[in-house]
């Protein structure tokens, strides 16, 4: 990741007090622990189920308007894409009602609202990277319901900042990439998704973009993801090559085959030319990103008691 933007070219927003709600989460985590580095002048407060429960709307209100934060990142959602098929209320409910409750109690407290998205708004059938510009038309339950939020985060709130990302996977939690690790110690075989195509992101990175954006001061809708593309299969080969699996045999395999109860975009790459125009920031190739990923990886694990 490139960080040479001269400090002249910075709009650096006033913070005080910084309200992460979902703080214990995968991103959440490692949001936690940039942002006391990037802002080492501010509060930074972190909430999560045990503090807050966002689908009450009174209660969420209420709580955050007594804390006053100055900007609150709201990156609690229920991101399981195949349960919000069988689950719809729940995903409004947390994706969508929820994000109106913390909108809500941001239009109260006059705060900069900051709300997590997904390239799961498109239905893929552009072929070339999305704009921020490009209507949504989502294909899944989740993504409609996260649509649902962005909405009203626009409709709601004067300084609002929508980030777009897609793919995530990071250390504290399970993804793609553990779970290609975990499978390739119990199989000979993996069968892998070849015709979906996107742009894998380490959580590190889209945490210290997220820093970067509200040192920025910037508004509207930014799309954030690591560099280059590929497709979960080529993803896939190259976890398991990094991790010297390589011997393990992946076979490529069409969406249809494995019938997930979600459909998902057959290509949901993103721009993010706004993202550097706006920033000079560039997130670095996804391989980078996944090496350092799995070398962190590695040390974890080999820790007693992992």
């Amino acid at each position: 990741m490139r960080y040479e933007t001269p400090a002249s070219l910075m709009k650096e927003a006033k913070v005080s007090r910084i309200l992460v709600i979902g703080a214990k989460g995968m991103l959440g985590r490692d949001l936690m622990g940039i942002l006391p580095s990037s802002f080492p002048h501010g509060e930074i407060f972190g909430w999560d189920l045990e503090e807050i429960d966002i689908q009450k709307e009174e209660k969420t209100v209420l709580k955050i308007e007594t804390l006053r934060p100055h900007i609150i990142v709201n990156i609690a959602a229920y991101t399981d894409v195949d349960g919000c098929e069988s689950n719809q209320e729940k995903a409004f409910a947390v994706n969508a009602e929820g994000v109106k409750h913390v909108a809500l109690a941001a239009l109260k407290c006059q705060a900069k609202m900051i709300y997590l998205s997904t390239d799961y708004v498109f239905d893929g059938k552009k072929r070339e990277p999305y704009l921020e510009s490009d209507p949504p038309n989502p294909l899944n339950v989740y993504g409609l319901s996260k649509w649902k939020g962005e909405q009203y985060v626009q409709t709601m709130v004067k300084d609002a900042l929508i980030i777009r990302t897609q793919w995530l996977y990071g250390r504290y939690g399970k993804n793609f990439v553990t779970s290609i690790l975990q499978q390739a110690k119990e199989k000979k075989v993996l069968s892998i998704v070849n015709d979906q195509m996107g742009s894998p992101t380490y959580t590190v990175d889209l945490a210290k973009a997220i820093a970067t954006l509200i040192q920025f001061d910037v508004r509207g809708i930014f799309h954030v993801a690591n560099s280059d593309l590929c497709t979960w299969y080529t993803f896939g080969q190259a976890i398991l090559k990094l991790s010297g699996m390589d011997k393990v045999k992946v076979i490529p395999i069409s969406s249809k085959e494995i019938a997930r109860p979600a459909v998902r975009p057959s290509y949901s790459v993103l721009s993010c030319q706004k993202l550097k125009k706006r920033t000079s920031l560039t997130l670095r190739p996804w391989s980078e990103a996944l090496k350092e990923y799995l070398s962190a990886y590695r040390i974890a694990t080999a820790q007693p008691g992992k």
